[in-house]
Parts: structure tokens; C-alpha cells; sequence
């Protein structure tokens, strides 16, 4: 085979990237995308703007814009495709730079994207340059990091292999790619319908071996509507067709990887879908029906049948590996509430605390061969440490109990926690108070806190989490959640007087994980809305 093409061989003057914009019925939000893509500068050659076959007036409102912009082409395919595979194939056939990325239409490129990707890729003669994309959250407009430890700062693989966590960051739309690097190693998304199609095109192309350039700068706003009325891909999990199309595609992707030689990131594909795939659908597991979840058990159980025992390696403690062995062990979905919690972030093994008859520490008196001998080996800053919250509302006190781990808890001495309450919608935004734990006689340390509901109204109603910082005696720390403990009004709203405000409405709840969150209102206004039902999409 012929050397691969450098990119620094390519057109080094401006003009050198094509931005691929696919859509789909998606008139409200395409040309916010395509204008992203043209106000990056000189630097985008063309934006080619891929119709799959809109009936919305897609395909005419881009032909209205490119006949004001030359630099956008419009191309419409005949017959929709189903998918997103298609139209970027299309996209890429067409495009005619150097570099080329890709854009979905109801998404944007924040300012500078191109130019830091294109700066990177050509200072480090890169074949692929990523950079941090950020889940941006509408309405409220927050906005969460996707996979940051990997673009925490700049870096240069001389190829995948050398950094196998690049397997955990499975999205095409955050990285800068040489058209022709693409082009001679046949690197194409699957058409048709075929959802998580990133997946099996970012498996291809790190069994390429390219060169890979990183960057901590924001290169990619991916717009997270979950009140949308058709929900994206991702986002639409209530049928368990979803989860068989995700395991599909992790099974695509390790299978590509393995045939390629690349035998250390096919096992961390694996080793992902363990700590990310598996636990998020596990967390909504309790949400589900009853023959979801029998459908849901019986197809997870199949796949992961085919991991190997290199697959199965690690630490048989970590989350991610326990679950496995739960639902292997159990023909019949089981424990849905504790796996619930352990599937949080971070993860929380709540009790009871079973042992088996030789006194080894296990899973439960039902699944005794499902051991954990290695749990209280881990240091404390790695325990899945479980802290039930309690919230009264004639108390207005937040109590919580810490629980013993087999004797880890006890060992390193649970000294204080620090209480934070933090705002879910707005970044640092957030609230601290730490309060001394207290041994019990029930082998459980406890705390209570008064919850400051006048300063959470104050500085801003809506979401806020409850985030504890537990420190022990010999300097650890494990910043944990709290599980947010059912019982008879415990999650019930409750209104409080206040002398600032007249009325503050409080709703405390259990998120997915398991945790405490509160919504909080302010005023009789705001609560009055609220109480009318007028806020239903803010209000749970």
C-alpha cells in the first residue's frame, strides 16, 4: 500500500476545510448550523449542505441561503436515507479540501472551532485532529463537557493505540479529518438506517492508525433537547430496539478493531461499554415496564456472553464489571433499585451488605457467587460509598447517614462531610456548609445540615444537586451522592414562609441515578405557576 497522504502536503493557504451539514426535516434550526460552519472565516473552503429528502422546506430555505453565499453548496438526496450515515457519505464524496468535518443541523460550531482544529492539525501533521465538544442543554442553556479528561490539554498520538481511552469519545462531529487519509483507507459511515453509526466510523477510523492531534479548545455545541418532539437518536431510549442498535454498534465497532490487529482497543471498546453504555441504561432500568425490562435483561445477558476473560480482568468491584456479573448470574431481572444506584455517578453500593457462608463479602444472600472479596482492598477515594439523604419539611434538615463497607469505612475514619448544593443550570453556581460525622451505634457516621432555602431562592430557582465531600482521617477524600432515601413524604413538595419572599415551593426528588436533587421556586408567583401545572417540563 502506498504511504498515507500528509496533510501538511495539502493546500497550506486559506480555504482549506469543507464543513458537511446533514438534515432532515429540521427548518428551524439548519441555517443556525450552516451560518455556524460560514462564520468560521477564510479558513472553510465550502459548507456542503446534504438534504435527506426534507418535505419541510429544508432543501429550499439552504437554496435561498447558498444563493446569497457561494461558498455553500446544497445537495438533496432523492429518497431519505433513515439515517445519518448516508448523507455524511454523500457530504464527503463532495467535499473538495484538504480537511473536512462534520456538522448535524441542529447542532453549531462555536467561533474559532475551524481555525484551532486547522492550526493543530497542520502544526503536528495530523490525519485527524479532535477537539472538546460540550452538551448544551435546551432551555436552560447548561452546558456539560463530553469526555474532558481527553482534551484537558494538547497532545500528539503518533497513533491511537498509544492512548486507548480516544475509544470512549465515539462522536465524528468534534474532529478536523485529511479528506484524502479518509478517502484512501475506504473510512465511510454505514448507510442507511443504522443508528450510533459514530461508532463504527470512529472504530474504522482508529483502525487506520492515524496520526491524532488534540486540543482543549470548544470545537463542537451539541444542542441536547429532550422536550423535542421527535427526539434525537441518542435521547430516545424508551424502546429497547435502541439499546439492540447500541450494542450492535459496540459489537461493529470491536469486531473492526480485532480484525485490524488492534487488539488493546478492542478490549477498551468493551471495557466502555461496561463503565458508560451499560450503566446509563441500567440507571433507567427502574423507569421502565416490566417486558422492557425482561427484554432488556435477556438481550444484555446475550452480549455480554461473548466477553472473554481478558475482557473481564479488571477490578471485579468496579461498577461497571459488578453489574455484568449481577446479570450474569441472574436469569431474571433483579435488584433493580441497588443496581440503580450503583450505576450512578459515582457509583453508590447501597445494603444490605451480604457475606457468603465462609464469611466472604458478596452481592447478595441470592447471589452469593457474585463475590467481592477485592471491595474493601480499594482505596477510599474509588469505594462506592453509599450516603442515604433524608429531607423533613417540618425540619427544614437535610440528615445524612453514612454506611459501613465491610470494614473500609471504619479503617480510614470518617471525619467531616461538606455539604454543596449546586446549581444544575448554571456553572459554579453553588452552595458549601461542612458538618462534622458522628459514629452511630449501627455501624453508620452521621450528619446533619440545615438546608439555606431563602440563599438557594436567591441566587436562582430551579435544579439544584446535592454533591457531598466526605474527608477521613488520614487526609482522604471521596466526593460522593447521596441517595435519596423514599419514604412517606420525603419527596413530596412542601411551600415554606419566608419573610423575603412570602412563599418558596420545594420539590425535592430522586434523579435517574438515584440521587437527591431540589427544584426550588420563589415566590407566590413563581410557585403559583408552578402549582398550575404551567411548568411541567421544569418541574418532574
Amino acid at each position: 500500500m502506498p504511504p498515507d497522504p500528509s496533510p501538511a502536503d495539502a493546500d497550506a493557504g486559506p480555504g482549506a476545510v469543507s464543513v458537511v451539514v446533514i438534515g432532515h426535516d429540521d427548518a428551524a434550526h439548519v441555517a443556525d448550523a450552516v451560518r455556524s460552519a460560514l462564520s468560521q472565516g477564510p479558513a472553510v473552503r465550502e459548507v456542503v449542505a446534504v438534504d435527506d429528502c426534507s418535505t419541510d422546506g429544508s432543501a429550499e430555505l439552504l437554496e435561498r441561503l447558498a444563493a446569497a453565499e457561494p461558498r455553500l453548496r446544497v445537495l438533496r438526496l432523492p429518497v431519505n436515507s433513515g439515517g445519518c450515515g448516508t448523507p455524511r457519505n454523500t457530504g464527503l464524496d463532495a467535499a473538495a479540501s484538504p480537511y473536512v468535518m462534520f456538522l448535524d443541523s441542529d447542532d453549531v460550531l462555536p467561533p474559532g472551532a475551524v481555525d484551532a482544529l486547522l492550526a493543530a492539525a497542520r502544526e503536528t501533521d495530523a490525519q485527524v485532529t479532535g477537539g472538546l465538544c460540550v452538551r448544551r442543554e435546551l432551555p436552560s442553556g447548561r452546558e456539560v463537557p463530553w469526555e474532558p479528561a481527553l482534551y484537558a490539554s494538547p497532545a500528539v498520538l503518533a497513533r491511537p493505540a498509544d492512548h486507548p481511552r480516544l475509544v470512549r469519545d465515539t462522536l465524528s462531529v468534534n474532529k478536523l479529518y485529511a479528506t484524502d487519509f479518509l478517502r484512501a483507507h475506504g473510512i465511510r459511515f454505514p448507510d442507511g438506517r443504522f443508528p450510533y453509526e459514530d461508532m463504527v466510523f470512529t472504530a474504522r477510523l482508529w483502525a487506520a492508525a492515524p496520526r491524532v492531534a488534540l486540543v482543549p479548545d470548544r470545537v463542537y455545541v451539541w444542542h441536547v433537547r429532550r422536550a423535542a418532539r421527535r427526539l434525537s437518536i441518542s435521547l430516545d431510549r424508551a424502546d429497547v430496539g435502541n439499546w439492540r442498535a447500541r450494542t450492535h454498534a459496540c459489537r461493529t465497532a470491536h469486531t473492526i478493531l480485532l480484525d485490524a490487529g488492534e487488539k488493546g482497543l478492542a478490549r477498551a471498546v468493551r471495557a466502555k461499554f461496561l463503565d458508560h453504555d451499560l450503566r446509563m441504561y441500567v440507571r433507567e432500568l427502574p423507569l421502565r415496564d416490566e417486558d422492557y425490562r425482561r427484554a432488556w435483561w435477556a438481550h444484555t445477558r446475550e452480549h455480554l456472553a461473548e466477553y472473554d476473560a481478558a475482557d473481564r480482568s479488571g477490578d471485579p468491584a468496579a461498577p461497571g464489571l459488578l453489574l455484568a456479573r449481577v446479570l450474569l448470574a441472574s436469569p431474571e431481572p433483579r435488584d433493580l433499585p441497588r443496581l440503580r444506584e450503583l450505576a450512578a455517578r459515582p457509583a453508590r453500593l447501597c445494603p444490605p451488605y451480604a457475606r457468603t457462608a465462609e464469611g466472604a463479602p458478596c452481592w447478595s444472600a441470592k447471589l452469593p457467587e457474585v463475590t467481592l472479596e477485592t471491595l474493601p482492598e480499594r482505596p477510599v477515594r474509588l469505594l462506592p460509598l453509599a450516603v442515604d439523604a433524608e429531607l423533613r419539611a417540618r425540619t427544614r434538615l437535610l440528615r445524612l447517614r453514612l454506611h459501613e463497607l465491610y470494614g473500609a469505612v471504619g479503617r480510614a475514619g470518617p471525619v467531616d462531610a461538606e455539604v454543596e448544593w449546586r446549581h444544575r443550570d448554571r456553572a459554579g453556581l453553588a452552595l458549601r456548609r461542612t458538618v462534622p460525622l458522628r459514629p452511630s451505634a449501627d455501624d453508620t457516621w452521621t450528619a446533619v445540615a440545615s438546608v439555606p432555602l431563602d440563599r438557594l431562592a436567591t441566587l436562582g430557582a430551579g435544579a439544584w444537586d446535592l454533591r457531598l465531600r466526605l474527608r477521613f482521617r488520614d487526609g482522604a477524600a471521596r466526593t460522593v451522592s447521596a441517595h435519596a432515601l423514599p419514604g412517606p413524604g420525603l419527596l413530596r413538595p412542601w411551600a415554606v414562609p419566608s419573610h423575603r419572599y412570602g412563599l418558596i415551593l420545594v420539590r425535592p426528588y430522586a434523579t435517574h441515578g438515584g440521587a437527591l436533587a431540589l427544584r426550588v421556586a420563589a415566590g407566590a408567583q413563581g410557585a403559583g405557576r408552578v402549582l398550575a401545572g404551567r411548568m411541567r417540563r421544569w418541574w418532574p
